[in-house]
C-alpha cells in the first residue's frame, strides 16, 4: 500500500473520530433555554393548550343560531290521490272526488333556523367552565417549563460533579502509578517492603476503579442531558463555573406568600376549581326549561297536486326534559363532590409548597456551611499530605499514613468541586420552590 494511501486512511479516521465526539460548550441560561424549545414535555404541554382551547372555541360557537337546510325528493308508486272540490266538499261531505290525479314524485325542502334564549344559564356556566380550564392548562404548561428547567440545572450539576472528578481522579491515578514505579524501584533494592509495594498496588487499583465508575457515570449524565437538549448524538457537552451567572446569589426569592401566589400548579388546582364550581351551575341549568326562538321556510310539491311555496314560518320553542326532575339533583351532587376534591387537592398541594419552602431554605442554607467547611478542609488535607509526606521521606511514618493522606486530600478535593456544585443546586431549588425559577432566566415568555 502506497504512502499516501496510509495518509487517506489516517485522515478518515481522525474526521471519524472527531464526529464521533462533538464538544460544546453551553451556558446554563443557553441549555434552559434549548430545552424549553426542543424538549417532548414541553411539545405536549403545547399541544394540551392547544386543545383546550380548540374546546372552548367549541363551546363559545354554541350562541350562535343553529341554521339547517333540508331537501327530499321521493318517486312514488302511481299513488291513488282523491280530491274534493269546494263545492263538492261544502254541499255533500260524503261525495266522491271528481277526478283522481296520477302522482309519481314528491319534492319537500326546508330551511330551518334556532337560535337559543335560555337554557337556565348552562350555555354561560360552560363557557366559564372551559375558560378556566383553559388558563389552568396553560399554568400546568408554565409548571412543565419550571420542571424541564430545573432538570437541566439537575443534569449540569451532576456534570460538573462527575467530570471534577474524572479530572481529580485522573491527577491522583497519575500519582499512584507514579508511586507505584518508585515503590517497585525501592522494592527491588531492598529499600521498602514488599508489604508497601502490595499495598501502593492496591491503591492503585482502588483509584482505577473509582475512575471507570465516574467516567461511566459522566457518560451516563452527558447522554441524558444531550437527549434533552435534543443535541446530536455523540456531543459532549462541558461544563464549567463560567457557564453559571455570575450574579445567582444576589438573585430575588419569593416569600412564603409571594410563592403561594407564583407557583404554577397551585393556580392550576384554583383554575380547576373554579372550572369545577361553574360545572355545579351547569348541572344545575337541568331543572330549567329550555327556551328558544325558531325559524323556516317550506317548500311543497306533489306531482300534479299541489305546489306550496313561500311557506315562512317563525315561533318560540320551549322544551323541558321531565326525568330532570329525578336525574339533575343525582347529577348537582356528582358535580359538588368534585369541586370538594379540587378543593381538597388544593389544601394538600399548599401545605405541600410550604413544606418544600421551607425545606429548601434549609437544604440552601446548609449548603453554604457545608461550602465553607470543605474549602477549608481542602487546604487542611493539602497541608496534612505534604508533612506526611515529608515525614515518610526522612523516614518518620510509614506506607500507611502516606497512602491515608493521599486519600484523605483526593476526598477532600472531590467533597471541593461537590459542595460549589451542591451549593448552586441547592440555591436553584429555592428558586423553583418559591415559583419563580424560569423568571430568574428571563426565560418566563417561554
Amino acid at each position: 500500500m502506497k504512502v499516501s494511501q496510509y495518509l487517506l486512511i489516517a485522515v478518515f479516521l481522525f474526521g471519524i473520530s472527531a464526529n464521533a465526539q462533538q464538544k460544546t460548550n453551553l451556558s446554563l441560561k443557553d441549555a434552559v433555554s434549548m430545552a424549553l424549545t426542543n424538549s417532548n414535555q414541553v411539545g405536549l404541554a403545547t399541544s394540551k393548550v392547544a386543545t383546550k382551547n380548540y374546546e372552548l372555541q367549541t363551546v363559545k360557537d354554541n350562541r350562535y343560531p343553529d341554521a339547517k337546510i333540508s331537501g327530499q325528493y321521493l318517486r312514488l308508486t302511481n299513488a291513488n290521490v282523491k280530491l274534493k272540490s269546494s263545492q263538492e266538499a261544502e254541499t255533500d261531505p260524503d261525495a266522491e272526488p271528481t277526478s283522481s290525479p296520477k302522482v309519481n314524485a314528491l319534492a319537500i325542502g326546508q330551511a330551518n333556523v334556532s337560535m337559543p334564549i335560555f337554557s337556565g344559564f348552562k350555555l354561560k356556566n360552560s363557557i366559564i367552565a372551559s375558560d378556566n380550564l383553559y388558563k389552568a392548562e396553560i399554568a400546568n404548561a408554565a409548571y412543565t417549563n419550571e420542571e424541564i428547567a430545573m432538570r437541566v440545572i439537575e443534569y449540569y450539576a451532576e456534570m460538573y460533579k462527575a467530570q471534577k472528578s474524572v479530572e481529580l481522579l485522573r491527577e491522583s491515578l497519575k500519582s499512584s502509578q507514579q508511586r507505584v514505579t518508585d515503590f517497585t524501584a525501592l522494592e527491588k533494592n531492598g529499600v521498602i517492603a514488599r508489604n508497601d509495594l502490595l499495598k501502593s498496588q492496591l491503591q492503585l487499583s482502588k483509584v482505577q476503579l473509582s475512575l471507570d465508575e465516574a467516567e461511566k457515570n459522566l457518560r451516563i449524565i452527558n447522554y441524558n442531558l444531550v437527549t434533552l437538549l435534543k443535541l446530536p448524538a455523540g456531543t459532549f457537552v462541558e461544563v464549567n463555573p463560567d457557564n453559571i451567572e455570575s450574579d445567582l446569589f444576589s438573585k430575588k426569592v419569593n416569600s412564603e406568600s409571594e410563592a403561594l401566589q407564583n407557583r404554577k400548579d397551585l393556580e392550576a388546582v384554583r383554575l380547576q376549581g373554579l372550572a369545577s364550581e361553574a360545572n355545579i351551575k351547569v348541572a344545575k341549568s337541568g331543572y330549567f326549561p329550555a327556551l328558544s326562538l325558531t325559524g323556516g321556510y317550506a317548500a311543497i310539491y306533489l306531482q300534479n297536486v299541489v305546489t306550496v311555496t313561500n311557506a315562512v314560518n317563525f315561533g318560540v320553542g320551549v322544551s323541558y326534559n321531565l326525568s330532570s326532575i329525578f336525574k339533575t339533583g343525582k347529577e348537582v351532587k356528582a358535580a359538588k363532590s368534585r369541586a370538594e376534591e379540587v378543593k381538597q387537592q388544593q389544601a394538600i398541594l399548599t401545605d405541600n409548597i410550604k413544606s418544600e419552602i421551607v425545606a429548601a431554605q434549609e437544604n440552601y442554607d446548609l449548603s453554604i456551611k457545608q461550602n465553607k467547611v470543605y474549602n477549608e478542609a481542602v487546604t487542611q488535607a493539602d497541608e496534612n499530605y505534604r508533612i506526611v509526606k515529608d515525614k515518610y521521606d526522612n523516614g518518620l511514618s510509614d506506607t500507611n499514613d502516606l497512602l491515608e493522606a493521599d486519600v484523605e486530600d483526593l476526598s477532600a478535593r472531590i467533597n471541593v468541586a461537590y459542595a460549589k456544585a451542591n451549593m448552586v443546586l441547592k440555591f436553584y431549588e429555592l428558586l423553583e420552590a418559591t415559583g419563580n425559577l424560569t423568571q430568574s432566566f428571563n426565560l418566563s415568555n417561554k
